[in-house]
């Protein structure tokens, strides 16, 4: 089939060679000119036939928005828009509005993978009405892992983003998890080779995870952290994660707590901020802050 991709960086542009290798054409767009197949909006539409699929990938928020706005422009009815950015489920089921009034379709996807999305496949949770989906699904087929899962189409409109934000709280209190563990066998006297114990839980251990893999990768590169500040930035979805378990009711104490340790690492050079600073830098190619 053919796609239109709107945001070609770290995770787009690997999603487009996905996509590609599977077969599928692409057509990119990227303020960037360098990387991108087509030099506008308005040029990329013109590159696909109907009923045409673009899938947006730009920063959520004002990026996501005025993207949306100049699809529902372009686009004509049957067209779908997907939205594969890490935006808010509540600003899903408004762009799903505003384009259904134009009797354009509208999916929401949240895309987990990081920079390792494009050999190991991206873990995808996407929304919408199932025809929407329909038209989608070759390129949620291409850009999965192999195996039977790894992919869902988790509920109506929203429903997508809202797992992503969930997954991504997880994340957070599971990096916690291991960062708090780590201050401790550094700190203690009898431990002498903490890298070596978090290498011994990658097997036979239930600890055991792609995290603990990754944290064992960024240990081997920097065997103490010392090279790294003690900060890590959050994303936005563990503060939308805390929210939303605020607004349901639903006690959250371990991805609350997680939330909170960020922000004290803004205020300290944090032991523990170091390994969540590693970890993020491992699966997802965020920036660190050097000393």
């Amino acid at each position: 089939m053919e796609l239109g991709l709107v945001g070609l960086g770290k995770m787009g542009g690997n999603m487009r060679e996905r996509i590609r290798r599977a077969g599928h054409t692409v057509v990119g767009y990227d303020r960037n000119a360098d990387v991108a197949d087509v030099h506008s909006l308005e040029e990329l539409v013109g590159k696909l036939s109907g009923p045409r699929v673009v899938w947006v990938m730009v920063p959520a928020g004002e990026a996501t928005q005025s993207t949306v706005d100049r699809l529902a422009e372009l686009l004509e009815p049957g067209d779908v828009v997907v939205d594969g950015g890490n935006s808010r489920w509540t600003d899903d089921e408004r762009h799903a509005e505003e384009l259904a009034a134009k009797g354009i379709g509208f999916v929401d996807c949240g895309v987990s993978g990081g920079v390792w999305g494009l050999e190991n496949g991206y873990a995808l949770m996407y929304g919408g009405d199932a025809e929407h989906v329909a038209k989608v699904q070759p390129v949620f087929d291409a850009l999965k892992p192999e195996g039977d899962f790894g992919a869902v189409h988790a509920g109506k409109v929203g429903a997508g983003h809202f797992a992503k934000m969930v997954h991504n709280g997880i994340e957070y209190a599971m990096m916690q998890a291991y960062a708090e563990g780590w201050e401790l066998l550094e700190k203690v006297d009898s431990v002498t080779d903490v890298r070596e114990v978090f290498r011994s839980w990658q097997e036979g251990t239930v600890i055991r995870s792609w995290l603990l893999d990754l944290a064992v990768n960024a240990l081997d590169e920097d065997e103490h952290l010392e090279g790294l500040r003690g900060y890590a930035q959050d994303s936005g979805e563990g503060r939308w994660t805390v929210e939303a378990a605020i607004d349901n009711a639903v006690p959250l104490p371990a991805i609350t707590a997680s939330l909170f340790a960020r922000f004290a690492s803004r205020q300290d050079d944090s032991p523990q901020m170091k390994m969540i600073a590693a970890l993020r830098n491992q699966f997802g190619g965020h920036a660190v802050e050097k000393k």
